[in-house]
């Protein structure tokens, strides 16, 4: 039997103004006292900076402040951060990528104040799963969609590169360690790396598990890629085998979302689909047969882990749900 004690409500909650589909954390130190978050909605993106009371004593648990709001045109479907946002640059520069429900991208950038520039880029023509930044600097841009495209871009909206697909692209990752290459999960199992260089697809792994509708590639261990696919949870180690090193069934309805902690490379988590009973958070550690954490709070969407803590957000109806695990 698992111990009751695993289920929990979040450490921290804070209320926003609308429902939230979409939250990141920026992964990349931008020079900011706290860290900076993104979230977004129906026709609306929010940055706010948070810091914790784990991270700075003089803050009583959680420090929350509103830094600036976009409209949005359309429905945010995914948001990744540039490592270009420097809080500490003179002038601040705050630069993001977001997928909308219209089937194109937008990047923002700002100086936080009143120099602010949107740039749409259009291309795809089926829904944006996931985007990501793919570069050192910050210049290119790579989305996955249901049209079976992965699409390189540079910050100008020009397409520089794409990747024909099996099946509809459900995320993308880059890793600042392996710079020259991007790991893309399709739909009908496999995540294959590709050379950014050369454009090839260089090493692909299997799931026995399907439909995939997320995948990470670990921050901590670059051999390490998560995903979850029907119900279960599954890692793959490299290069070891192209087929699964261990699952396990995670979510009754289906599971939907699967992300690495950024300070710990046995810790992930994982998220139910929203809207059903039984959507929770799940906080996992592969040292342990069973979830270390369960999120008692129904969760809508978004998952996203703090850059140097054990801490994850998650969206909810007007609310920001955090959750901190003692591992």
């Amino acid at each position: 039997m698992m111990k009751q004690d695993t289920s929990r409500n979040a450490t921290y909650t804070v209320d926003c103004e609308d429902f939230v589909y979409v939250v990141e954390f920026n992964p990349f130190d931008s020079g900011s006292p706290g860290s900076l978050i993104a979230y977004g909605g129906n026709n609306y993106i929010a940055i706010a900076s948070c810091r914790f009371q784990e991270e700075d004593t003089s803050v009583n648990g959680i420090e929350f402040k509103v830094l600036k709001t976009f409209h949005h045109e359309s429905r945010v479907d995914a948001i990744a951060w540039s490592p270009e946002t420097r809080c500490d640059a003179l002038p601040p520069v705050l630069r993001f990528c977001t997928a909308a429900g219209d089937k194109t991208l937008r990047v923002f950038t700002s100086d936080f104040h009143d120099q602010n520039k949107c740039q749409v880029i259009d291309g795809h023509s089926g829904y944006i799963n996931d985007v990501v930044f793919c570069s050192c600097e910050g210049n290119d841009i790579a989305s996955v969609s249901d049209d079976h495209t992965c699409r390189i871009w540079d910050l100008g909206g020009k397409q520089i590169a794409m990747f024909m697909l099996q099946s509809p692209g459900m995320s993308v990752a880059w890793h600042p360690e392996e710079a020259f290459k991007l790991m893309i999960a399709e739909k009908t199992g496999t995540i294959r790396f590709y050379d950014l260089t050369t454009q090839q697809a260089i090493l692909s792994l299997e799931s026995l598990q399907v439909p995939i509708m997320s995948a990470d590639w670990c921050l901590k261990n670059t051999f390490r890629v998560g995903a979850v696919a029907g119900n279960d949870w599954v890692i793959w180690e490299m290069p070891r085998s192209s087929y699964p090193q261990d699952n396990k069934p995670s979510h009754a309805d289906r599971a939907r979302s699967f992300r690495w902690s950024k300070c710990n490379d046995n810790l992930f988590a994982t998220t139910g689909y929203p809207g059903k009973m039984n959507s929770q958070l799940l906080i996992h550690h592969l040292g342990h047969p069973h979830p270390i954490l369960i999120g008692s709070a129904s969760v809508r969407s978004g998952l996203s882990w703090h850059r140097t803590l054990p801490l994850c957000v998650v969206g909810g109806y007007r609310k920001l749900y955090f959750w901190l695990t003692e591992m």
